[in-house]
């Protein structure tokens, strides 16, 4: 280990100074191995409290009254009907579908959702079948062309159920946790009725090409902070009792909550939109466009060709910075500035070892990676 980290030091130090020591960009990447020049990610603030939204985070429900008023509305784009709490919490109306479905005023696509929910043990339905116990659900891309996570009270295993207030255990597919009527939950981590449980979703859309899907999406679930969703690849938009293939839909949806005639509640809602990996055209074996890769290798080999102080030098540093510029753009000029650079840095008498070590390191790279073809300096 010792070793490998020493390694990866001086590696690290030889990078600062020869650019990039990795794989180069190639038609799919336009960033090379361990780049430098590739830009940073974004800072984001976490919560100093587990759960609560990170500053990138769009808050759906706050505990506020406000929230709640600002952010949700009914199907039809109306005052909900589901009602609030001043303990902080929203919740669905008793009753078969009095409150209707809830969903978000604004949509979004691929996403991070955070959001807890509730049942009142007092008024759970126990004599009504299993899908009347606390029954709602989470939709990610509205209700009639989304994908459904399960809500619903599952505490008790099949076992403690039998003869347990004339309640029967429910399908394995349409329990808490579930992609309902596609994939169980891989465990069952509810907590009782009247606590909290918590679900953590990452959501990612099918992808299509016209009429051709070229990704199903994908659901991870974390309940109560256990996966339960391993990335399960969506085989169809929500149903019940038949099976209901994909389909091409809308790129960005509401959130909706189900109002299956049970009282859920509701709280400590927030999202965080997130970029589809099918939306990188400049760095992806997937997705990437070979043309804006190329135009983006372009655009970095010119910025790091103006930094160098004058490319008809000869000494190694020169050398090396203008291999890395023919990394990302193997043409004229630059081309022809590497190899005039590097013939008269050959022809150089008394040349320094470590000068040529370096030389060679950054031509090996070029190498290895069919950038040019030169003979190393001797």
């Amino acid at each position: 280990m010792k070793k490998m980290l020493m390694t990866a030091l001086a590696m690290s130090a030889g990078a600062s100074f020869a650019g990039i020591y990795g794989d180069t960009p190639d038609a799919k990447h336009a960033w090379a191995v361990h780049d430098w020049n590739r830009p940073k990610p974004s800072k984001v603030e976490p919560a100093a409290q587990i759960g609560q939204p990170p500053s990138d985070a769009i808050v759906l429900f706050d505990g506020t009254k406000e929230s709640f008023d600002k952010n949700w509305q009914n199907g039809k784009g109306e005052p909900t009907g589901w009602k609030y709490s001043d303990e902080g919490y929203f919740y669905s109306v008793p009753g078969w579908k009095n409150g209707g479905e809830i969903r978000t005023k604004a949509e979004f696509g691929d996403c991070q959702l955070h959001i807890e929910y509730r049942h009142d043990p007092k008024q759970l339905y126990t004599d009504k079948g299993p899908q009347m116990r606390g029954n709602s659900g989470v939709f990610l891309m509205g209700s009639s062309t989304g994908h459904e996570v399960q809500v619903l009270e599952s505490y008790y295993t099949s076992a403690e159920l039998d003869g347990k207030e004339g309640f029967v255990n429910n399908y394995a597919d349409g329990q808490a946790g579930s992609v309902y009527a596609e994939n169980p939950p891989l465990v069952n981590p509810a907590r009782k009725p009247g606590e909290w449980q918590v679900y953590d979703i990452v959501f990612h859309q099918p992808v299509w090409e016209g009429k051709k899907l070229l990704h199903p999406g994908s659901m991870t679930v974390f309940f109560n902070g256990v996966l339960v969703q391993d990335h399960w690849e969506l085989e169809g938009l929500t149903t019940h009792c038949k099976r209901r293939p994909l389909a091409p839909y809308a790129k960005k949806g509401p959130l909706c909550l189900q109002d299956h005639g049970c009282v859920v509640q509701y709280r400590n809602v927030w999202i965080r939109p997130l970029a589809s990996r099918w939306d990188n055209k400049t760095h992806s074996v997937m997705s990437a466009d070979e043309n804006e890769v190329m135009a983006l290798r372009r655009q970095t080999a010119l910025k790091l060709y103006a930094k160098v102080k004058n490319p008809r030098a000869t000494d190694a540093e020169t050398v090396v910075a203008l291999a890395e510029v023919v990394s990302y753009a193997n043409e004229e000029p630059y081309l022809g500035a590497f190899k005039a650079s590097l013939e008269a840095f050959r022809k150089l008498a008394n040349k320094d070892k470590k000068d040529v070590e370096k030389v060679n390191n950054a031509i090996n790279v070029l190498i290895r990676n069919k950038v040019v073809t030169v003979e190393l300096v001797k």
